[in-house]
Parts: structure tokens; C-alpha cells; sequence
């Protein structure tokens, strides 16, 4: 039995009581008591989350921008100003996904990755591979002496600027996907991205692994609740924020799973996958789905996996939630092209056959739910 990883925060989970899950090889928080109150404090508040079992990656080199035109279906030409933030599909030449990730612009012989930590190995082994057979002779240098916290919420920046003022200056007008790096702070270089996974402002600060644990209590001090995978599933789910190894994966194209909007098929570049993906082009619809309730009541809980019939055809759900935003089961549903929003299909829950409104993505942002 393969022995689970540890991130640089996982005593501190303890220490809180955490319920503590298998999450890809890690073993990290799924909850510190309620999840419903962890979504609903960063849905109203400040929480964070503990994410350093997602790894930084460090790009450097003459060539590094080339590499990611070829490597990425968004098109890095658009990073132009320091520390801007790009997110992007990475693809095989079939045009599956291997991985989504944000990759943050420094200069032009220096960007910066931030890949899933189920597929930290496999990314790293391909960035290797392109940059071997295509010559690029750059330096790719996992950072596992960083860690990450995510801190999320309407008052999530201004309790990171009480814990460490210094970092105000440089981010209070720092727009969304941008980042900047700030050395003078009591933890040490920070870089922090005005990025997240919640649908709610804040920040994700990287930080020197050893000085995480400070960051965390001091941000718990201010009132920040930790919060762990649980909430963190919900919220993305509200917000339209696709999971990896649920809603896309190597066999499944972004144009399939939602994520058209992260390929660039204007501009005249080659990237792996684009062939594919210009030739096959998109062969479903990705949409939300609201289940139904029937004499003021729901009949179960919508979940990866389950059927969807429609008048289409079959689809499937990819991942699916009870909402606490919304208080409705929720979920991301892959279904024949022709579906719209509006439309009522089935799903298959157990022996039944329940209904369920098509709508469009997303649920929730910004705290107000944009569905009806």
C-alpha cells in the first residue's frame, strides 16, 4: 500500500480535528466539522483552503514562451504585462485533456505553472518530453518547497492585507488573474494571484513551505475559517468550475466538457491537439441541471454518473451537489447536442426517472445565485 503524501499544513489539519480523506495520493481535510458553514463562510465572509498538494511549476528559458504556444490551446500571446495569469487546457494529440492549469507570465524567459496534484507526475514527465523533442532548452523545476493557501470570500483580501500589510500596495488594484511577488513580508516572498475556486473574490498566495503554518494561523487569527475538499467541491460546483478526472479528462475534449472558451482556434498556431479538435470539432453539449421537485420535495440528490435522457438521446451527469447557496440539487450534465437550456430532461436516480431543468452555467457567482 502506497503511503499517502503529506502537504507542509497536515499536523495543523490534525491538530484542528480535521476528518481527513485520500485525495489523489494526498491525504488532506475534507471537512473541520460542518461543511455547510465552510461554504457559507466563503460565500459571506473569508475561508481557506489549504491547496498545496497542487504543484508549482517553474518554466524558465530564452524559448519558455514557444513552449507554451505549442503546449497550451490558449494562446500565452495574450501575457503581455508582468504577472499575468492565463487558464488553459493542456492536450494530448487526440484532444483530451491532461491537465487544466493556470500558467502566470513573470517574463519572457520566465513563467510560472500551477498544475492538479493527481497529474503533477504525468504534467511535469510531458512538459519534459515536448521540451526534449522540440528543443526548447529550458528549465522545468517542480517547487515542492512552496505551499499554496487559497483564501476566498468577499473579505477574504482585506483579512490577507491585516496579516501581512506589506502586501497591500501591490495588490490592492491588482485585477482578476493577475499575480505579483512581494519579498517583504514576515513570511518570506509571497506571490499572490488574484485567482480561485469558489467563485468568490480573493487571492491564491504561494509561499516558502516553511513558513505556511504561520501564514495559516495568523489568517485564523483574523477570523479566516478553514475549510476543506468538501466545501471546496460544492462551491466550484456553484460556480461552474470544472474538476478534473470528473468533467474532462485525457479521453475527453475541451470543446466536450464546457472549456471551448479556453481554446484559441483564431489565431494561426500550432498546438498539440488542434488538428483533432479542428477536424472532430465538438460532438456534445456541456450544461447545468436543477432537479426538479415534485409536490415541494426532491427526489434524491443528483451525482456523477447518473443517466441523463433526453429527447436527444442519452447523456450523463459529470459531477453533481446539493447546493447550500441555492438549497436545489445541482449538477454538470454531458448530453447530445440539440439540449438547451430551458428544456426539462430525466435522470436516472436508482429505480426512477426524475426530472430536471437545463440551465446555463453558472449556478452561482460573486454570493447571488444567476439562475432562476
Amino acid at each position: 500500500m502506497t503511503e499517502l503524501k503529506h502537504t507542509p499544513l497536515h499536523a495543523t489539519h490534525c491538530a484542528l480535528n480535521a476528518r481527513m480523506v485520500d485525495f489523489g495520493g494526498w491525504d488532506m481535510p475534507v471537512n473541520y466539522g460542518s461543511q455547510i458553514d465552510e461554504h457559507r463562510a466563503v460565500r459571506t465572509d473569508a475561508g481557506m483552503f489549504d491547496v498545496s498538494h497542487m504543484c508549482v511549476v517553474d518554466v524558465t528559458g530564452d524559448k519558455a514562451r514557444d513552449f507554451f504556444q505549442f503546449a497550451l490551446a490558449n494562446n500565452v500571446g495574450k501575457l503581455q504585462t508582468t504577472g499575468r495569469a492565463l487558464y488553459s487546457c493542456m492536450l494530448n494529440p487526440d484532444g483530451g485533456v491532461i491537465d487544466d492549469l493556470i500558467v502566470y507570465y513573470f517574463a519572457d524567459d520566465s513563467f510560472r505553472v500551477v498544475v492538479n496534484a493527481s497529474t503533477a507526475d504525468k504534467d511535469i514527465a510531458w512538459f519534459r518530453q515536448l521540451d526534449a523533442q522540440r528543443g526548447y532548452g529550458l528549465t522545468i523545476a517542480p517547487r515542492r518547497d512552496l505551499a499554496i493557501v487559497a483564501v476566498q470570500g468577499p473579505n477574504a483580501r482585506d483579512k490577507v492585507w491585516q496579516v501581512a500589510p506589506s502586501t497591500r500596495t501591490a495588490t490592492e488594484l491588482l485585477k482578476p488573474f493577475h499575480a505579483a511577488k512581494i519579498d517583504n513580508t514576515p513570511f518570506g516572498e509571497l506571490m499572490i494571484g488574484r485567482t480561485g475556486y469558489t467563485g468568490e473574490d480573493g487571492f491564491e498566495v504561494v509561499l516558502p513551505a516553511t513558513s505556511v503554518g504561520e501564514f495559516w494561523d495568523a489568517l485564523q487569527r483574523q477570523g479566516v475559517r478553514p475549510c476543506g475538499l468538501g466545501a471546496r467541491d460544492t462551491l466550484r460546483l456553484e460556480a461552474g468550475m470544472n474538476l478534473y478526472g470528473q468533467d474532462m479528462d485525457d479521453n475527453v475534449s475541451p470543446l466536450d466538457a464546457g472549456l471551448a472558451w479556453t481554446v484559441d482556434l483564431t489565431q494561426p498556431r500550432d498546438f498539440v491537439g488542434r488538428p483533432v479538435l479542428e477536424a472532430e470539432g465538438s460532438r456534445s453539449t456541456f450544461v447545468g441541471l436543477i432537479l426538479l421537485k415534485e409536490n415541494g420535495k426532491a427526489g434524491g440528490v443528483l451525482r456523477a454518473h447518473q443517466k441523463v435522457v433526453t429527447s436527444h438521446g442519452d447523456g450523463e451527469i459529470t459531477s453533481g451537489t446539493f447546493s447550500p447557496t441555492m438549497q436545489e440539487s445541482i449538477a454538470f450534465a454531458r448530453v447530445p447536442k440539440g439540449v438547451q437550456p430551458g428544456d426539462v430532461v430525466h435522470v436516472q436516480i436508482r429505480d426512477k426517472a426524475l426530472p430536471a431543468s437545463v440551465v446555463k452555467l453558472p449556478f452561482v457567482r460573486n454570493g447571488k445565485v444567476l439562475v432562476v
